[in-house]
C-alpha cells in the first residue's frame, strides 16, 4: 500500500511541528544545546543523504528524512528514555496518517534506537539516523551566549567551525571532518563527552557497509 506520507506532508503537519518545538522548548529551559528546526531539519538531510550515496531507493531516504526531522518530539516529556517515548509518540501520529504499519515500524525503529544509551542499528534507516544525529555538533547549537559560564557541552559545540559529513570517493567510508579551536576546546574534551556516541557511529556504518572516519584540523583520529 502507498503511503502519501511524504517528508513535505510531516513539515506541514502542525500538530507535529508543534511537538518538535516544545520538545525543543523543555530541553532548553534544562540548559541543552539547540534541538529545534535547524538541528532536526541537518538531520533528516544528512540521514537521507547517506542512504542515498549507498544506493538505496527514493522512498527508504525519505522515511530517514522523516524519522530525522521527528527523532526527538519524546524530550517534550522527559530527556530521560527520549528516543523510546518519541517512537511511541510517533506510531500515533502516523497511524493516525494511515501510514502503513511496514513504513511506521521503519521510522519508529529508527526512532527508538538513535540515543547512544539504548540504542543499536537494527535497520539502514536507523543506522542512517543514528549517524545523521551524533555528527551534528556545531558552533550555532550553543543557546548560552556568556563564555564565562559556558560547560563542556557547550565549549566543545562551540569550538566547532566547521562540520561536514561525507563519503569518500570510493564510498567505503563516512567521514565526519571537524575544524576545532583548540584555544576553546581540546580534542581531548570533544571525546570526553562524544566517544560513546562516535563508537556508536561506528558500529552503525558497519552495519551499512561502510567505515567510519573522523578528521579533526586535518589529522584521521578515528
Amino acid at each position: 500500500m502507498a503511503s502519501i506520507v511524504t517528508y513535505k506532508y510531516i513539515k506541514q503537519n502542525p500538530d507535529i511541528m508543534e511537538y518538535i518545538r516544545r520538545a525543543d522548548k523543555a530541553l532548553k529551559a534544562q540548559g541543552y544545546t539547540e534541538h529545534s528546526f535547524p538541528h532536526v531539519e541537518k538531520v533528516a538531510q544528512t540521514a537521507s543523504m547517506i542512504l542515498t550515496e549507498l544506493g538505496y531507493d527514493e522512498r527508504t531516504a525519505e522515511l530517514a528524512r522523516i524519522a530525522g526531522m521527528m527523532h526527538d518530539i519524546g524530550n517534550v516529556i522527559n530527556r530521560a528514555d527520549h528516543a523510546q517515548s518519541g517512537a511511541v509518540m510517533a506510531f500515533r501520529l502516523l497511524d493516525n496518517l494511515s501510514m502503513p504499519a511496514s513504513e511506521i515500524c521503519s521510522i519508529i525503529s529508527a526512532i527508538g534506537n538513535h540515543d547512544e544509551g539504548t540504542g543499536l542499528p537494527l535497520d539502514p534507516i536507523s543506522a542512517a539516523l543514528i549517524i545523521a544525529d551524533k555528527t551534528d555538533v556545531r558552533r550555532s547549537r550553543v543557546r548560552n551566549s556568556d563564555f564565562l559560564t559556558f560547560d563542556i557541552h557547550d565549549r566543545v559545540n562551540y569550538a566547532v567551525e566547521m562540520s561536514d559529513v561525507k563519503f569518500n570517493d570510493a564510498h567505503t567510508s563516512i567521514i565526519l571532518e571537524l575544524k576545532i579551536d583548540t584555544n576553546i576546546s581540546s580534542v581531548l574534551e570533544y571525546f570526553e563527552i562524544f566517544l560513546q556516541r562516535m563508537l556508536l557511529c561506528k558500529k552503525a556504518s558497519i552495519f551499512l557497509g561502510v567505515k567510519f572516519e573522523m578528521i579533526i584540523n586535518g589529522t584521521n583520529v578515528l
